[in-house]
Order: C-alpha cells, then structure tokens, then sequence
C-alpha cells in the first residue's frame, strides 16, 4: 500500500514536500513515480525514479523546479516541489512499477498502464 501525504495550501513560488510511504512491500525493487490529477483535466506525469535512485525523469512542466528522491531503507518516495505555481494545483499520486525504466522514464509504451501500484492521492492548493 502507497500513502501520498504532505499536501496542503500555498501561495505561489512557495515550497512544499510530499511523502509517499509504502507498507505491505518493500519499494526497493520498484521504480517510482509521481503523476498529478488537476480538476478536470487528465493524469499528467511528474517525475519519476530509478530502483537505485540513480535515474530521475521530469515531466516538462515541472523541470528544474521539483526534485523526486527516495530512502529505501525508509521505503519512502519524496518530491520537493520549489517555486509553486497556481497551475502547479492538483491531487498528487505516487505509484510504483516493475516495468522498464524507459516506459517509466519516458513513457515508451504505456506509461499509466505500466504502474503497478497506485497510492491514494494528496491535494495541493496553490495559490495566487
């Protein structure tokens, strides 16, 4: 089981951290991701991170800004998100995958359909 939390309320280019801690499984043997959910719009990806942590993947709109980490020995997944913006709003879920790193990193193939688990999401509010 995946447990996003960490969301809350900002105002823009503020920071804000979210957690994503598994129970039930170890993520070491699991690239992990991130995807967020904006009121009417469709699941986008955020970020993503090799099993080792050596390899990260940003979705273009959050490049240079977001910075997804991990601490296996504490089975948990972070993204820092720096300089917030309004259109940065969104519900926030973590998941984690046994596919190839490159459909997780750059979606070659079906990127949504490659997670193999999803977490409950956590809201971010940011405003202007």
């Amino acid at each position: 089981q995946l447990q996003a939390s960490g969301g809350g309320l900002v105002q823009a280019g503020d920071s804000l951290r979210l957690s994503c801690a598994a129970s039930g499984r170890t993520i070491r043997s699991y690239s992990m991701a991130w995807f967020r959910q904006a009121p009417g719009k469709e699941r986008e990806f955020v970020a993503a991170i090799s099993r080792g942590g050596s390899g990260t993947s940003y979705g273009e709109s959050v490049k240079g800004r977001f910075t997804i980490s991990r601490d296996n020995a504490k089975n948990t997944v972070y993204l820092q998100m720096n300089s917030l913006k309004p259109e940065d709003t969104a519900v926030y879920y973590c998941a984690a995958s046994n596919a190839a790193w490159g459909t997780v990193a750059w979606g070659i193939g079906d990127r949504d359909s490659a997670m193999d688990y999803w977490g409950k999401g956590t809201l971010v509010t940011v405003s202007s």
